[in-house]
């Protein structure tokens, strides 16, 4: 169900509020947070995820008499949020968070977390997919690259950190810190994300409720500060022990993926040969040689 359609549809999310076009041009929509990692305790708002392709002149400015950096710029389409959308007849609170494909393409490119876990949560998380999002879901393994090491665990740290800093809006969330000595949400995702990373890295692919018992227990306070501490040193170095194994590629297959976002864009769009101009092989190394010599 294309979530976003029907909360217009009843008025829930009125005009003005969001931009127009996504109406017709959502092609991928998950729920993401806790649920996706089946560790939710059903009080959180509804995270939900996407992508979007927006109006053909946001992606090819040069269509439309553009020049990249010159004159008056037409605002260009990259993310929508939302937060704390209240559905009263449901009794829902959403917080929306929708990419165009281009910046969706290259957050995913990179490996962030937050991004890349959309592209693998369990199918009962998926609301709405197109043709287009079931072939970038289809490929969702062509993303993955050993820089997930670096990110997932620099994510991870920022959790560990959060995880014993005091300060909190939500009463529940400080009441667990004084009963706990410290916060159990962040915690959860702390191990979440360095056992994601772990996952990447040895099998190229991401379960995301494969530690969901784990991440309850971690939620329901039954670890001690301590333990959590401990767990994340110790996996924390055998990651950097997987990271030098893996024969995951270092970086990601920039032209694999383009090859990817282009075909989506057809699908979209049709025929792009007005669009793009397609260098061979020959082309393209030598404009990367001139790139590097011009550096130098």
């Amino acid at each position: 169900m294309n979530i976003l359609k029907h909360l217009i549809d009843k008025g829930v999310l009125v005009s003005g509020t969001y931009p127009k076009f996504i109406e017709t041009n959502i092609h991928y929509l998950v729920q993401m947070g806790s649920v996706a990692y089946g560790a939710s305790d059903d009080k959180s708002d509804i995270d939900i995820y996407g992508f979007c392709i927006p109006y053909k002149e946001h992606i090819f400015p040069h269509l439309y008499g553009q020049i990249l950096g010159f004159g008056n710029q037409i605002k260009r389409f990259e993310t929508w949020n939302y937060h704390h959308l209240n559905d009263i007849s449901r009794n829902k609170m959403y917080d929306f968070s929708i990419h165009s494909i281009i910046k969706y393409f290259q957050l995913c490119m990179k490996n962030n977390p937050n991004i890349i876990d959309s592209l693998f949560v369990p199918d009962r998380c998926i609301l709405h997919s197109t043709n287009i999002g079931n072939y970038v879901r289809e490929n969702r393994r062509k993303f993955l690259h050993k820089g997930c090491f670096h990110k997932f665990k620099g994510y991870s740290y920022s959790q560990i950190k959060k995880m014993q800093s005091q300060t909190r809006k939500s009463k529940k969330r400080k009441d667990n810190i004084e009963k706990f000595g410290y916060d159990l949400k962040f915690a959860m995702h702390c191990i979440r994300l360095l056992l994601e990373c772990e996952q990447i890295l040895l099998e190229k692919d991401i379960n995301l409720e494969r530690n969901s018992k784990q991440l309850l227990s971690i939620r329901n306070g039954e670890w001690k500060l301590q333990e959590i501490l401990d767990w994340f040193s110790s996996k924390e170095k055998s990651l950097e022990e997987l990271y030098s194994k893996s024969d995951l590629p270092l970086t990601p297959n920039e032209d694999e993926i383009k090859s990817i976002l282009l075909s989506c864009l057809e699908m979209h769009f049709g025929s792009l040969d007005s669009a793009i101009k397609t260098n061979d092989k020959y082309e393209i190394a030598i404009s990367k040689i001139r790139n590097i010599v011009d550096s130098v």
